[in-house]
């Protein structure tokens, strides 16, 4: 996306968060990723570890953004269900290698929740993401 099709929203004299943005304006398609769990693509778990749940779901929504031609640089919002925040907070270094893995240096408007639980007995995370793909991408 260039300057014209995406702007980061930092307001004047806010300390500029790591991880994150505090918004973000964009022009183009609408791709909206349900939540994302950490199961593969036949719905298995192969891991109970938090930050392996979290990169499969990371990867699930890359997954999901392929078939609508997007890309882990047109996510422009996630939010994060986690049903343990310590376990979160505890993970921030494995969880940004794992991130950045799989999405790269793009870090769009995010929240992360703590949950009493998910669905899935099993997840640990989930991960739903908008996206917005350019007109001329």
């Amino acid at each position: 996306m260039n300057d014209k099709e995406i702007q980061i929203l930092q307001p004047p004299g806010w300390t500029t968060p790591r991880g994150y943005a505090n918004g973000i304006a964009a022009r183009g398609r609408l791709i909206f990723v349900g939540g994302q769990i950490g199961w593969n693509a036949q719905q298995q778990f192969e891991s109970d570890a938090f930050v392996a749940q979290a990169r499969q779901a990371l990867a699930n929504v890359v997954a999901v953004l392929n078939e609508a031609g997007g890309k882990p640089e047109h996510i422009v919002r996630m939010t994060w269900y986690v049903v343990d925040k310590h376990e979160y907070v505890a993970s921030y270094r494995e969880l940004g290698q794992a991130y950045r893995a799989i999405i790269g240096h793009h870090f769009g408007a995010m929240t992360a929740v703590e949950v009493s639980a998910l669905i899935e007995d099993r997840a640990r995370v989930e991960i739903e993401a908008t996206a917005v793909v350019p007109d001329n991408d």
